[in-house]
């Protein structure tokens, strides 16, 4: 079974680094601005 943190908040990511910890880091502001990157510039 894989462990994984869930960043929930704008400003976890800037206080917690992937370094910090043997847990893999999901941060969901950098997920949510890629998606919005991606639906922005679809033609």
């Amino acid at each position: 079974m894989k462990t994984i943190g869930l960043l929930g908040g704008t400003e976890i990511g800037m206080l917690i680094q992937q370094e910090d910890t043997l847990v893999k880091l999901v941060d969901t502001t950098v997920i949510h601005a890629q998606e919005a990157v991606a639906y922005a510039t679809v033609s």
